[in-house]
């Protein structure tokens, strides 16, 4: 059986509805049935339950995938744009806008990091790019509500990627690490955003931050800015693609032609596909203990949405030549 084939046979509904529609790229009249014993499955009805009251969990640690922010993204992935539930998550985003088109989200930082110690709306560089990215899937128009908060964000560049920034509501917050290096986290958060707007996508800051992010992973042993390692933990295989890992880094550089024919991204790569059995299936080798009841959260045998995700950046580098 191929991996392709493993995804469809083995993987529950809500994948292969996935599958189908992103891969083979079936009909929705076609896959109407497929579509509703998805939205039936337990997981899914929380994950859509969960984002309706998108404000209701503090953005204190972004790595969570509890986060709504990861729930939505992860169910806008998958097909399901057009759920109510999105609607209703996507209208209490846009209730937070600043006065630079930037969303913000409900956090609390502490006195003793800069902040207020008050639960604040406002936004970090790891969490504003997945918002507007969140919008863009959505289907928001993009004029009215997305390109200024872009331009602003794209503002923020500087050589290698993007600095470690926070709203004005965050005081003098920001990460532990020299001010003047660019974050890890949030460069690769810049460039998930990148990657999903054409006119920024062979942009010279995407190139740039892309590259900056392999020259990172050429120079693991040495700089870990902002404390962001590419040691033994990142280079262990992870889903959802939702933190710094390598999994998640490459599915986003595969985007760029830039990356993709660089020596460094094909050795990142290399890794990945290395690690795939006879099959072609990918095994996860890291989870989120949040994430047990799916099938990418354990780590004894294939997982069909794992090999999902390495199906379609395999698939999108053999694409890109």
């Amino acid at each position: 059986m191929d991996s392709l084939g493993f995804i469809l046979e083995n993987g529950e509904a809500w994948l292969q509805y996935a599958a189908r529609k992103h891969i083979l790229k079936e009909s929705e009249e076609s896959l109407a049935d497929l579509r509703r014993q998805a939205l039936a499955d337990p997981k899914i009805k929380s994950y859509l339950s969960d984002i309706t009251n998108y404000h209701s969990i503090l953005v204190t640690n972004h790595k969570n995938p509890d986060l709504p922010i990861h729930k939505l993204l992860f169910l806008l992935d998958l097909g399901f744009a057009d759920a109510p539930e999105i609607a209703t998550a996507v209208a209490q985003i846009l209730e937070h806008k600043d006065a630079n088109g930037v969303y913000r989200s409900l956090t609390n930082i502490p006195k003793h990091f800069g902040g207020s110690g008050e639960d604040t709306f406002g936004w970090c560089l790891c969490d504003a790019p997945l918002l507007l990215l969140a919008l863009l899937k959505a289907g928001v128009d993009y004029e009215q509500h997305i390109r200024q908060g872009m331009e602003y964000l794209v503002g923020l560049h500087k050589d290698g990627g993007f600095p470690c920034t926070s709203s004005e509501e965050f005081g003098n917050f920001r990460g532990p690490g020299r001010k003047d290096d660019c974050c890890p986290n949030g460069s690769f958060c810049m460039l998930k955003l990148l990657a999903a707007i054409p006119e920024y996508r062979e942009s010279a800051v995407a190139t740039n931050t892309a590259l900056g992010l392999l020259d990172l992973w050429e120079n693991s042993l040495e700089r870990h800015p902002y404390m962001f390692y590419m040691g033994t933990d990142f280079r262990k295989l992870k889903a959802p693609t939702i933190w710094y890992d390598i999994v998640s880094v490459v599915d986003t550089l595969s985007h760029f032609e830039a990356a993709t024919s660089d020596a460094r991204f094909v050795e990142m790569l290399t890794l990945i596909k290395d690690k795939q059995d006879e099959n072609g299936l990918f095994t996860p080798e890291s989870v989120y203990q949040k994430c047990k009841a799916w099938d990418f959260g354990q780590k004894k045998a294939p997982s069909p949405y794992l090999t999902y995700v390495c199906y379609q950046l395999l698939a999108r580098v053999d694409a890109l030549g």
